[in-house]
């Protein structure tokens, strides 16, 4: 299903190339596109995945937007792939070469444990078995050398090493090599040199930082991904490739896109691809409605996904724990529940309603979807209530059936003495409450206040969810993007290209040379390309498309805190001035996470960081003329605990300035918004569907 509302690009940054860039995103149960024409405007596709091969839902979706290959200038892609190796535990077998004695760190962990009350449950399993990690007798401290790395030691682990069968990757984690590389150096090389077809991390290459049981996790689980995801991905630029398509570049953990090469050697790097491009263009085209400050929500046909955005930037965060695994590189700070439309509705041992975590996915989908699924979904209960319409069509080849969907619901039901609308109802609610709490995890418990925020709702199933969770956050204004079915592949089509460095930098505010760190780090990196539409000039601050940017971080904390805030230096500081910036930034972000500061404590740093980016294109979507051809009409459809008889609206009907009074349904090309009793939206100028609780928009 695809359509083409109109846009532009201001003259100064239209793409040089005079050709289509395209966002890409494959998710669970759809496959969406994004395009920006040499004009700027903007065309969409959605598809249904293929898990089994993705890259067909890829060049599926290229089809279905009518795009030839000479037509595409620039083209990003955001994928699940090392995020379901990761949950699935399907990635390479691998090894893990260490100092002597610290076999078990990665096993060991910390003290924390997942359910600080249930004895019983353990961690999820290491990524390396331990009859798979490796010891060397070598030994580094924070001044250097203790024990030399000697040549035998080196020969004898490297043996070891290459006599075990089936190996796809190696992980090389040594004490203190954030600080001196040279013994993890040697190992390195000596594997690749013996071990050409393996992939070997070594954890100083991917994570230069202290905290061995985290640089060790991170480092492994990038060995034990990367052979899955640089096989998808080459064969992805085989197929595109075949079709006169250019290399895709890859969306980063980060919310920058990176060469594909680079996604290909380090797939730690892109562990949540997906949802960081949802976010990346929530946060745009909500600037474009004048909101700064929101909160993203997505939920799409396998999971939800929700993230913070503040003065327009999306929250970042290095500590990240993904499915068990402590993934310490850059990544949006993106919290998910396994609450989609897809997500199967049960009931426990209990009696009482469940929803999630299994999906019905793209095959065979939901009930209504007609392809042998029987469980009922999200989707079916949505269906049923109303709010999306029998015999819609869904994805380009799905129509949907109200009567399949009934009947997975009425099975459902049964048992508990249920009619099929009230379990449809019970289906949504648990689902909205399991959303809400989402919502909360990355509002409340980080020290924000969603009653002043907007959520920003978009993905397949967004918008018709999305003023049930405002009314219980006590939100009162909810945005439904033009683009709101295939946002994630729009903010992919206008990532910025992006490298993060880093180098540790331990001592106390003042005294450690902040300057002298930021410059060597500048020094050593090289301004990534992104593509035809790059160029090399360096600046500051936020840039048109081509630019280049220098963001300054520095990683610090109280003295005695065992955990540290990442806190922005501005560049423009003097240098007589940074540790003074640096103490008032810090403590009120202390302040806002933690509720206190103790202006009578030293502070100390951690470490520095820089991020590299090259903006992309920045495409200004305008309104689309209503379409006087649109048809309105009505719906029964399950509200306020009861059938009523609601508008229903194609969104190719409103025009900007025009008014919608809830309940009612408006029906997007590729999803569906449910404005409920008491809401009320305006198209604004960039098509943006603004609602408004409690009055007019």
């Amino acid at each position: 299903m695809s359509g083409k509302p109109g846009g532009r690009v201001p003259d100064h940054e239209e793409p040089s190339t005079g050709r289509v860039r395209l966002g890409v995103d494959v998710g669970g149960t759809f496959t969406d596109l994004v395009a920006v024409d040499r004009d700027g405007a903007l065309r969409f596709a959605k598809v249904p995945s293929v898990p089994a091969d993705p890259s067909s839902g890829v060049l599926a979706a290229v089809a279905a937007a009518a795009l030839a290959g000479p037509e595409v200038g620039a083209f990003a892609h955001g994928t699940t792939v090392a995020t379901n190796a990761l949950l699935e535990r399907a990635g390479a077998r691998t090894a893990l070469v260490t100092t002597r004695g610290f076999r078990d760190v990665i096993e060991i962990g910390r003290q924390n444990r997942p359910s600080l009350y249930d004895l019983t449950r353990d961690r999820p399993p290491s990524l390396v078995p331990r009859e798979l990690r490796f010891t060397v007798a070598e030994r580094c401290g924070p001044d250097g050398v203790i024990e030399p790395l000697l040549a035998a030691e080196v020969e004898r682990v490297v043996a070891e090493v290459a006599a075990v069968p089936g190996l796809e990757a190696v992980a090389v984690c040594l004490l203190f090599s954030f600080a001196h590389p040279g013994h993890e150096r040697i190992l390195a090389d000596a594997l690749r040199r013996r071990l050409p077809a393996v992939t070997v991390v070594a954890s100083s290459e991917i994570l230069p930082v202290f905290r061995e049981y985290e640089r060790f996790t991170t480092a492994a689980a990038d060995a034990y991904l990367t052979p899955r995801l640089s096989s998808y991905l080459r064969q992805l630029e085989r197929r595109c490739a075949g079709h006169g398509l250019t290399v895709p570049a890859i969306m980063q953990s980060s919310g920058g896109v990176a060469e594909l090469s680079e996604a290909a050697s380090h797939a730690a790097r892109c562990v949540l691809s997906g949802p960081a491009g949802g976010v990346v263009g929530a946060a745009y085209i909500a600037g474009l409605s004048g909101v700064r400050d929101l909160l993203t929500f997505d939920m799409g046909g396998t999971s939800t996904d929700v993230a913070p955005v503040l003065g327009g930037q999306a929250l970042t965060t290095s500590e990240s724990v993904l499915a068990g695994v402590p993934v310490m590189l850059p990544a949006v700070d993106v919290h998910s529940v396994s609450a989609g439309g897809g997500s199967i509705a049960w009931v426990d041992g209990g009696g009482a309603l469940r929803v999630g975590p299994r999906s019905a996915g793209a095959d065979p989908g939901p009930a209504c979807y007609g392809r042998g699924g029987t469980r009922p979904t999200v989707t079916d209960a949505d269906l049923y209530l109303g709010y999306l319409a029998d015999g819609a069509g869904l994805g380009g080849e799905l129509i949907l059936s109200r009567a399949a969907a009934e009947a997975a619901l009425r099975d459902l039901g049964q048992p508990l003495g249920l009619t099929p609308e009230q379990t449809a109802a019970g289906v949504v609610a648990v689902a909205d409450a399991e959303m809400t709490r989402a919502l909360r995890v990355v509002s409340v418990e980080r020290g924000i206040d969603p009653r002043e925020l907007v959520l920003v709702a978009f993905g397949g199933a967004g918008g018709t969810h999305a003023c049930a969770l405002a009314d219980e956050l006590g939100i009162t204004r909810v945005l439904v993007p033009l683009a709101a079915g295939v946002l994630s592949a729009l903010g992919l089509a206008i990532g910025d290209v992006r490298r993060d460095h880093a180098r540790p930098l331990l001592g106390r505010l003042g005294a450690v040379d902040l300057a002298g760190a930021f410059a060597e780090l500048v020094a050593g990196t090289e301004p990534p390309r992104s593509g035809p539409d790059a160029a090399p000039a360096p600046a500051s601050g936020p840039e048109p498309a081509g630019q280049v940017t220098l963001q300054r971080r520095v990683d610090c904390r109280y003295v005695g805190q065992s955990h540290e805030l990442t806190i922005d230096v501005d560049e423009g500081v003097a240098a007589s001035r940074v540790a003074e910036a640096v103490r008032t930034a810090f403590e009120a972000e202390h302040l806002r996470r933690y509720g206190h500061i103790a202006p009578e404590r030293e502070i100390e740093t951690v470490a520095v960081r820089l991020v590299v980016t090259v903006g992309g294109p920045r495409p200004v979507p305008v309104a689309p003329p209503a379409d006087p051809s649109a048809r309105r009409g009505h719906r029964r459809a399950w509200t306020d605990g009861e059938w009523h008889r609601i508008d229903v609206i194609p969104r190719a009907a409103l025009g900007a300035g025009e008014v919608v009074t809830g309940p009612a349904v408006v029906e997007f090309a590729e999803s569906t918004c449910l404005v409920r009793r008491g809401w009320a939206g305006m198209v604004d100028e960039v098509g943006t569907l603004v609602l408004t609780h409690g009055g007019t928009a």
